[in-house]
């Protein structure tokens, strides 16, 4: 004589065995959706349609409909398909504007990140007191708006009325800040003294995050201040620099504060000096091909541009961090 046994379905199993939500976890799912649905509405306005529309737009351009001999006629925008981005990559101007945001960031970015690693290894240090007034004082530039900053160092860069370009001048040097060979460092100038105290907490976020036993460990062990920073610190801040570094690159593949705002003293900047510059000039017609079609080109193929450099240097960081 068998026996058989039947296996019976406790109420919470669902079809597939898994145990059925509860009241109460549902109205936590909706409550967690419920507070992230306003960041989800403005993200979407904000960023996403504006990104569907700059898509949109690349493949149209205003042509002239009617008229005749003398002229006339109505705008219209024509579906064009790849043209745009034909212009874009075939442009000299673009791609001279693409080399000098290229330069940019070879200059700046190694620049403000190393005095950002510097500034912060100083302040997580014993060495400086009184850390709270150095963090506000080195992070106050960055509350500044960015075209606020860049008037003010036109201000300090032009040689009528600068003090530092008279002060330069009275012990015998004599310095043009807009000159051809140094108008880039200026303008990196501007961007390091902006943003090296945003990087800078950053960075001592990332310092603050390590264990002390392991500087307790190393003394110890007989290892001094410049052996805890070489051997402790900097590795322990990569993380932290991978995040500096790849910021600061999406960032300065946007300029276009610094460059605008210097072009009122310095007729030598065209207006396609930056890619970002060239964009809205054609946008507002004061380049040829004009119009949001071919404007909405060069933003995308910049944002393109702007996200293989930081790929490539994210695979570089991490080879670099295998071996």
């Amino acid at each position: 004589m068998t026996a058989t046994t039947h296996t019976a379905k406790t109420p919470s199993a669902g079809r597939a065995g898994r145990p059925k939500r509860s009241d109460a976890a549902k109205r936590e799912n909706r409550t967690g959706w419920a507070f992230m649905a306003p960041f989800g509405i403005l993200f979407a306005l904000v960023f996403i349609l504006p990104i569907i529309w700059a898509i949109y737009s690349s493949f149209f351009r205003q042509v002239t409909v009617g008229g005749g001999a003398y002229g006339g006629g109505e705008l219209v925008n024509k579906f064009v398909g790849l043209q745009n981005f034909r212009y874009v990559v075939t442009s000299p101007a673009f791609w001279a504007g693409t080399g000098r945001v290229l330069l940019y960031t070879l200059i700046q970015v190694p620049v403000m990140i190393i005095s950002a690693l510097v500034l912060a290894m100083l302040l997580d240090s014993f060495i400086v007191r009184h850390v709270t007034g150095f963090r506000l004082g080195y992070f106050l530039p960055y509350a500044i708006p960015g075209v606020v900053a860049s008037i003010i160092w036109v201000f300090l860069y032009n040689g009528q009325i600068s003090p530092i370009v008279k002060a330069l001048a009275a012990i015998g040097i004599q310095v043009d800040f807009f000159a051809d060979n140094i108008v880039i460092a200026s303008m990196a100038n501007i961007t390091t003294w902006t943003f090296t105290g945003y990087n800078m907490l950053i960075f001592l976020a990332a310092l603050q995050a390590i264990p002390h036993d392991l500087y307790e460990a190393a003394r110890i062990d007989g290892a001094n201040g410049l052996q805890i920073a070489w051997h402790i610190k900097l590795p322990n801040v990569r993380a932290a620099a991978l995040l500096a570094m790849l910021l600061s690159i999406v960032g300065t593949i946007q300029l276009f504060n610094e460059p605008q705002v210097m072009a009122i003293s310095d007729p030598g900047i065209s207006k396609s000096y930056t890619p970002m510059m060239m964009a809205l000039n054609t946008s507002q017609g004061t380049l040829t091909p004009g119009g949001d079609g071919p404007a909405s080109a060069i933003a995308i193929v910049m944002a393109l541009i702007a996200g293989v450099l930081a790929a490539v240097y994210a695979l570089v960081e991490r080879k670099v961090n295998e071996q």
